[in-house]
């Protein structure tokens, strides 16, 4: 698949003959897959998760978009992503953030062994 100049990978384009529902309900779909990774963890964590996803990785008007599509969406768009859309997240991410420093890489683990 070839790239638009000057896109960024993965960002959504829309292609020629591509309707404004069609890219909401790929938004859709992206955001789902979010939410399925995330629903092994308790749902407060879940939420949080998938709203420091979203916010860390999707472009503004991918997040403005999909909040304007959540509702006609409905069902379609699970509920945990409508939680992470609409409410701040009341517990911190299960995810980690990445280490920046290589020198803490590994910082806790044991050398036992």
């Amino acid at each position: 698949m070839r790239e638009r100049e000057g896109a960024l990978p993965n960002q959504i384009q829309p292609s020629a003959g591509m309707s404004a529902t069609t890219i909401n309900d790929r938004l859709v779909r992206m955001a789902n897959q979010i939410a399925l990774f995330f629903r092994s963890y308790p749902e407060e964590e879940a939420v949080s998760g998938i709203h420091k996803h979203i916010v860390a990785f999707w472009t503004p008007k991918m997040r403005r978009d999909l909040e304007g599509y959540a509702e006609e969406a409905g069902e379609r768009l699970d509920a945990l992503v409508h939680r992470a859309l609409h409410e701040d997240p009341a517990v911190e991410s299960p995810v980690r953030p990445a280490t920046r420093d290589p020198q803490l890489v590994g910082e806790g683990a044991s050398d036992a062994g």
